[in-house]
């Protein structure tokens, strides 16, 4: 191979290179109220509405904010609703449309914080947890 074509051809690889990653979305960090523009809002459970709801702090992540709302009868959360987490971007929203139906069904069953983190969604699980644990403190769980 000539001296010319090699570097020709390694000058196509490195630009090549250069516009993937460029091109490349990561997520934005704004997160965003999934109550509002149409969105929903992730929630899961089994109460007749009669009880409170206590929201939880909201836990400002990487990616952006998330926060947990639970429904409580009578000392058992009937109820869990996540109205905002980051959906900033097509990744987000794939990640976070996965992994909360996962959180929130796990925090019914355990009805408490002692719940695994979700496997591809650490940041989100990790917000979600500093959440729920200051709305179960609020809760008086």
């Amino acid at each position: 191979m000539s001296g010319v074509r090699r570097i020709a051809l390694w000058f196509a690889g490195t630009v090549s290179v250069v516009v993937l990653l460029f091109s490349h979305q990561t997520s934005t960090g704004s997160g965003a109220s999934l109550a509002a523009g149409g969105s929903r809002v992730v929630t899961a459970g089994t109460g007749t509405g009669a009880g409170s709801t206590v929201t939880g702090d909201v836990a400002r992540t990487r990616w952006g904010p998330v926060q947990v709302a639970l429904t409580v009868e009578a000392g058992t959360i009937t109820s869990v609703q996540v109205p905002q987490y980051p959906s900033g971007n097509g990744r987000d929203q794939e990640i976070n449309g996965r992994a909360l139906p996962v959180l929130v069904r796990e925090t019914l069953a355990a009805q408490s914080a002692s719940i695994d983190m979700v496997s591809g969604a650490t940041v989100t699980s990790t917000g979600y947890l500093q959440s729920l644990q200051s709305a179960l403190d609020r809760a008086g769980l």
